[in-house]
């Protein structure tokens, strides 16, 4: 009889296993299209499209496997950069101030 840790661990192995054979998948995918793609824009963009969401589905799976967070893109609007009093953007400025 398996215990629950025993079952988690299966189940992990067999998560980890199915990500390593959509990866072989979506090698071969690539290989096989790569004609193709190649005489068409928009089946070129529609397949990056497709594969860019596969990639995020096993990067999503990975992290709940694993508890481990893979970097992510982050979009958006940067805020400014905080300065520390005394600082300056004019290089000038600081050397005046340190002499």
């Amino acid at each position: 009889m398996m215990t629950r840790t025993h079952r988690e661990h299966a189940a992990r192995v067999a998560i980890v296993s199915s990500i390593a054979r959509s990866q072989e998948a979506l090698a071969g995918i690539l290989e096989s299209i790569a004609d193709i793609s190649a005489h068409s824009d928009v089946t070129a963009r529609t397949l990056a499209e497709n594969i860019r969401l596969l990639t995020a589905y096993q990067s999503v799976m990975t992290e709940m496997l694993t508890g481990i967070s893979l970097n992510r893109t982050k979009t958006g609007n940067p805020t400014s950069p905080w300065l520390a009093d005394g600082c300056s953007a004019s290089p000038n400025e600081n050397i005046a101030r340190m002499n």
